[in-house]
């Protein structure tokens, strides 16, 4: 597995050169943290030796949030994963020539603007400088945290472009800013290194579905295409084998939480000093979970047919299934919801019998055309998002 993943990011180099909380619940079922190992390499009089090279940039090092010795190189030099400024769309239809229904993409919904990135594209990239619904915003992907976010690239009323380190922390993508070269840790958004050091970016919502689905809640809406300025075997996946889920991560010398496999994974929602990590196998037995995050109601959806872009060598690999998150309150009252039968049966909710979609839209019955309000969440690998909070409660189905 190791020597595939080498590969792949040796791949990539080359190519670039051409990148104690705790939650109210409805279910009982919650897992405390459990001991943890760690195998961290830490230099002799306790603090860990610099793993990465600053010649070249204008960061100012000294102003920091961490100990930098947790940083590592990657492999790839800066920009080595070349960013995408000037991405191009197409409108759905159009997509549907080179683009497959189960193929994930990470969609994105700002006022009466939608626009899917598939995650063919974004392996390669990882970072998407855009404007969407007249708002600038940077969508990300880190591929060995298996991790989508989606972030408002305007800081103190300056528009920020971002790119990548070549560099890791926790095997997490740190991306920086153009304009004062501050390190930004992708995992959480915040800035780790350089001027802008403790600011935190505004997530926006987001979520990782097939393409098709996207396609049913934004008809209208617009997908990133191949044409970006560079040439990669998009639709190829340079990690093959990557999310087997009990392999250990790659580059990673940070503490393991075993209460669930490094891999598996986890729509994770942080609010109110409180988080919750959901993971997709038990979503999965029942479709649907409800609970409460530091004091705020939420309700989480799983459906089949999206494929694992970490998979086979095709970004096309076996049906992990897709995950949104929202507010339950709709039409004046708080709903709930439950999967009417086995796996791939349609959610309901049980006050007026109608049907909702990954996407949290009501396609069906009483309440059809009706959007429920989505809420910040993240999907990740479990090591990953335990690394930065290792606090978190793990729901788990009845």
């Amino acid at each position: 597995m190791t020597s595939r993943l080498v590969v792949g990011l040796a791949v990539v180099a080359v190519l670039g050169a051409s990148c104690g909380r705790t939650a109210t619940q409805s279910s009982p079922s919650v897992i405390a943290r459990s001991g943890a190992t760690s195998d961290g390499k830490v230099a002799p009089g306790g603090k860990r030796t610099l793993r990465f090279s600053q010649t070249g940039w204008r960061t100012d090092f000294s102003k920091t949030t961490i100990d930098i010795g947790e940083i590592e190189s990657g492999g790839p030099p800066k920009d080595g994963i070349a960013a995408i400024d000037r991405p191009k769309t197409q409108p759905v239809a159009a997509a549907r020539a080179w683009l497959p229904d189960r193929a994930p993409v990470i969609s994105v919904a700002i006022g009466r603007a939608s626009r899917a990135y598939p995650l063919e594209i974004l392996i390669w990239h990882e970072i998407v400088n855009d404007t969407l619904g007249g708002r600038p915003i940077v969508v990300t992907f880190c591929p060995l945290c298996n991790t989508a976010l989606v972030f408002d690239r305007t800081i103190d009323s300056v528009v920020h472009d971002f790119g990548t380190t070549g560099n890791l922390r926790y095997s997490d993508l740190l991306m920086y800013d153009r304009q004062t070269e501050t390190w930004w840790q992708q995992a959480v958004g915040q800035g780790i290194v350089g001027e802008l050091a403790g600011r935190q970016l505004a997530f926006l919502p987001s979520q990782i579905v097939s393409f098709a689905d996207f396609g049913v809640a934004h008809p209208d809406g617009d997908v990133l295409t191949r044409d970006t300025g560079y040439d990669r075997p998009y639709g190829e996946n340079p990690y093959v084998g990557y999310d087997a889920t009990g392999d250990r991560p790659f580059l990673y010398d940070g503490v393991i939480d075993g209460r669930l496999a490094p891999k598996e994974r986890v729509v994770t929602v942080d609010h109110g000093g409180k988080a919750v990590a959901f993971p997709y196998s038990e979503l999965a037995k029942v479709g649907v979970a409800s609970a409460t995050v530091g004091g705020e109601p939420v309700v989480v959806f799983w459906t089949p047919s999206t494929a694992s872009p970490l998979d086979t060598k095709e970004i096309l690999g076996r049906d992990i299934g897709a995950t949104g998150v929202f507010s339950p309150v709709a039409a004046g009252a708080r709903l709930e919801f439950a999967r009417d039968g086995p796996t791939g049966s349609p959610i309901r909710d049980r006050r007026t019998g109608s049907t909702w979609s990954i996407t949290g839209l009501a396609t069906a019955g009483p309440l059809a055309g009706l959007q429920l309000v989505p809420i910040v969440h993240g999907d990740h690998f479990w090591f990953a998002w335990a690394a930065f909070e290792p606090a978190t409660t793990i729901w788990t189905a009845r």
